[in-house]
């Protein structure tokens, strides 16, 4: 369960240190942050406090722990990143994309080709990865298609990526026929894969959980006009943002679920 930290002056007033913007984010969670700045959530940290005018200043926490980190108290943070709207545990900006679980496939896989639904009767008897207790575990319940699936379980001791980088290496060896996954995890090591991998967005679900979410920045609360700049630089640097996340392959989504690239959006999925 989502956890705050109490208030502590002493955090209050680092956050509010002048002339810094202070992130928190995950030292060891590729595709979205590191360390070493080469996430696709360190280039956006960087590309707003560069339009604030701002030094970048990192507290670091691992997300498996299942905090929010909290933007007013001890390790304090003026924004978290990638931070799923609506918790209504800290303040959200605008969204700055959305997206979905994904279905990932062989490309080769004539048998799955043009899945777009976990209610497609062509999953029967597949063998389907997962990770445990996410939405989409849910929904495959309800399908009746658990019997042969094979949960990975996040509670283990390995991170997010580890867990999507086993799940797509057994998919292109065939012991597994498809895997659910986060989106940006999924779409990032998909791509990484030597076989060419189908990555579909869950969008059609018409029964069950959620699969689809706006995705915002967690913002200290009691700041509006600092809201109102991030969203000023949000929507301002948009077609930036989209080409950071393209370049991750990340599957970025419309409000609708349409997918979209520097281009334009794509056709949407029948």
């Amino acid at each position: 369960m989502l956890a705050v930290v109490f208030v502590c002056a002493a955090g209050q007033a680092r956050a509010m240190e002048a002339g810094v913007l202070r992130v928190c984010a995950d030292p060891d969670n590729m595709p979205f942050s590191n360390d070493k700045g080469e996430g696709f959530e360190n280039k956006l940290a960087k590309l707003i406090a560069d339009r604030l005018d701002l030094k970048l200043v990192y507290t670091w926490f691992p997300e498996d722990t299942g905090y929010v980190p909290n933007t007013v108290g001890e390790n304090a943070c003026a924004m978290v990143m990638g931070y799923a709207q609506g918790t209504g545990l800290i303040e959200d900006s605008n969204p700055y994309y959305y997206a979905s679980y994904v279905l990932i496939t062989r490309a080769d896989d004539a048998a799955l080709d043009g899945v777009i639904s976990l209610s497609d009767p062509r999953l029967k008897s597949k063998r389907i990865g997962l990770v445990a207790r996410t939405p989409p575990a849910s929904i495959l319940a309800m399908h009746g298609l658990i019997a042969n699936a094979k949960p990975f379980d996040a509670r283990s001791g390995e991170s997010q990526s580890a867990i999507a980088q086993k799940m797509i290496a057994e998919i292109v060896s065939g012991e597994l026929d498809a895997g659910l996954l986060w989106g940006p995890i999924g779409g990032y090591y998909a791509a990484l894969s030597d076989v060419p991998l189908n990555v579909v967005p869950l969008v059609k679900e018409r029964a069950g959980p959620a699969t689809f979410y706006p995705i915002t920045l967690g913002i200290r609360p009691n700041e509006p006009q600092f809201k109102h700049q991030v969203n000023k630089v949000l929507a301002e640097n948009a077609d930036e943002i989209l080409a950071i996340l393209e370049d991750y392959d990340v599957p970025v989504l419309d409000r609708e679920g349409h997918l979209l690239t520097t281009e334009g959006a794509a056709p949407a999925v029948q």
